[in-house]
């Protein structure tokens, strides 16, 4: 187990993240982003709905959306949906018409960003009838080759109070021209007993100074469904 300010600052550059876990009370979700180039630094989330969104924070500096812009977290039901890319209309969509997760997830695979190949990792938190449960995913070429797809669903079922998984897309700094895609399991991490204001705080200012962009935080009553969330944008 390990601390989250730690495995945060493991890494100047993650890429983009995904934590979920559990309080007590509440199911707890952050996700963030991160940008090397002025494409991806140009962007700020702002809310959508029950979800939220990204946008360019200059219109004009934005080169090309593609990758960019999309909607990382959206409400199904009972069910929140994250991730990294445009596969949260998939997912969401395709569990619509009573697919499951790991189905709709079939349907995509990592993003045509050559060489990386980006994986497209996803999360979805249930809450039913007090008790809480949540997946997580990663879809992501073989060793960079872009012909070949692998994909990985991880359960949890009934999660310990204050402990969280946290998955991210890159595992370092470039290599043989690519930088590396995430390895293993999410990584069990320790999901601080404190309020909503002092979590956002805590992994905001745990992130890479430099590197950081946005970080989208929610805490949602398990009892009552009832969420509150808070967006953080160092571009304002």
């Amino acid at each position: 187990m390990i601390t989250l300010d730690k495995e945060l600052n493991s890494l100047a550059y993650h890429g983009r993240g995904i934590v979920i876990g559990k309080t007590a009370k509440h199911a707890v979700i952050a996700y963030f982003i991160m940008g090397r180039s002025e494409n991806s630094r140009n962007r700020v989330f702002v809310e959508d709905g029950d979800g939220i969104r990204t946008q360019a924070f200059d219109e004009s500096k934005m080169t090309d959306p593609h990758l960019i812009i999309y909607a990382p977290v959206r409400v199904l039901g009972n069910k929140t949906i994250v991730t990294n890319g445009d596969q949260t209309d998939t997912i969401y969509e395709l569990m619509d018409k009573q697919m499951t997760f790991e189905e709709s997830l079939r349907t995509r695979t990592f993003e045509d960003d050559a060489p990386n190949f980006t994986p497209r990792i996803s999360g979805i938190v249930h809450l039913d009838n007090g008790s809480m449960n949540y997946a997580m995913s990663i879809l992501k070429s073989a060793n960079g080759d872009d012909k070949s797809t692998r994909r990985y669903t991880f359960a949890y079922s009934n999660p310990q109070d204050g402990v969280g998984s946290f998955i991210h897309t890159y595992a370092g700094d470039e290599a043989n021209g690519r930088l590396p895609s995430f390895e293993g399991e999410p990584k069990d991490v320790v999901i601080p007993d404190m309020s909503l204001d002092e979590f956002t705080e805590f992994v905001w200012s745990n992130l890479n100074a430099d590197n950081k962009v946005s970080l989208f935080t929610r805490y949602i009553d398990i009892e009552t469904g009832k969420f509150e969330s808070r967006i953080v944008n160092k571009n304002k």
